[in-house]
């Protein structure tokens, strides 16, 4: 006789024998598992090398014009519809090359929704007809000496620097207007305390700015001339930085720059290298007690420090000898000069 196992005993061993063929089946899962995460492992530390041993794919003149557009957002958004007042002069005035490159930053940054306005001198032109007529220029402190005759070549050489700016904005692509300080009673000039010797020269005594608050609103951009009438409807010249200053003042602007041959303050001014980048108006009025500043730059600082006690928020002064200062000064942290604030 064969003896029978117990029926519980072959349950057990039924139990034993389907979890030991359980736990072998997921150990050869996790085997394969684990294969196939080294392969991919090792797959893409192949492919990393291969990317490292690849040179950097160079950017396209395109590609580094849309990166420096999208770096300029910051500086757009912070400007747009603001007004900014420029002063137009120096070397970036007697220079074909320079000047395009001043009209063709105005126009872009009116494009990009800053407003604008545009004064101007006339000091070579005015030179180039006082030559003609077989005379010298005269200055006097940096001032130019106007006699009657002097003020007619005045007027007639900066209508001339006008329209032929107003010419190249529209040529560029915006509406430029030319006024001068008597168009819409803009100016209100007396004559300098100095009458005396220097003539017809005058001094702001009063801004009208209604006329270009209607050019801006229209998206015109006003190009300004230094010359206005005092109340009886004499003419005199005026400093354009001043006329700069004033008008900055007048409508608001949140900034204003002056275009000039230099850089801009100097900390040594026989140091080129020693730009003051920023400084306010404290610090100003401490360099031009220590004979840091002086001769010519005394009314260009003068005129900013003015115009950021009636409200301007910033002044600068910058280097027009270089290309497109003026979008470096704006749309930049760098800058293209020195920036006054209060």
């Amino acid at each position: 006789m064969y003896s029978h196992r117990p029926i519980w005993l072959c349950y057990v061993l039924t139990l034993i024998l389907g979890f030991a063929e359980l736990l072998a089946g997921t150990i050869s899962l996790l085997c394969k598992i684990r294969v196939c995460n080294l392969r991919t492992s090792n797959f893409n530390a192949v492919l990393a090398m291969n990317n490292e041993s690849q040179p950097p794919v160079s950017q396209t003149p395109a590609q580094t014009r849309v990166d420096i557009l999208s770096e300029s957002l910051p500086f757009i958004q912070k400007f747009r519809d603001k007004t900014i007042v420029v002063k137009y002069g120096g070397a970036a005035m007697k220079s074909e090359s320079l000047q395009a490159s001043v009209i063709n930053d105005l126009v872009l940054l009116s494009c990009v929704g800053l407003r604008l306005v545009f004064v101007h001198g006339g000091g070579p032109e005015i030179n180039s007809w006082l030559s003609r007529f077989g005379m010298e220029p005269i200055f006097l402190n940096g001032i130019r000496v106007t006699d009657a005759f002097t003020m007619e070549i005045v007027e007639m050489a900066l209508g001339k620097v006008n329209k032929h700016l107003v010419s190249l904005i529209n040529k560029a692509g915006a509406t430029g207007v030319g006024l001068s300080g008597k168009d819409g009673r803009l100016l209100t000039v007396r004559p300098n305390i100095n009458s005396a010797e220097l003539g017809f020269v005058g001094d702001i005594a009063g801004v009208d700015p209604s006329i270009l608050r209607s050019l801006i609103a229209s998206g015109h951009i006003p190009v300004v001339a230094s010359v206005g009438d005092d109340e009886n409807g004499q003419a005199y010249n005026i400093n354009a930085d001043t006329v700069a200053g004033e008008l900055a003042a007048a409508v608001g602007a949140e900034k204003l720059i002056l275009l000039t041959d230099v850089a801009g303050i100097l900390e040594d001014r026989d140091d080129p290298g020693s730009l003051v980048k920023e400084i306010d108006i404290k610090g100003v009025r401490k360099m031009v007690d220590e004979g840091k500043i002086a001769g010519g730059m005394i009314p260009k600082v003068t005129c900013c420090v003015r115009s950021l006690a009636q409200g301007v928020h910033t002044a600068s002064i910058i280097d027009g000898r270089l290309p497109h200062s003026l979008l470096l000064e704006i749309l930049t942290d760098e800058g293209a000069g020195t920036m006054i604030t209060r």
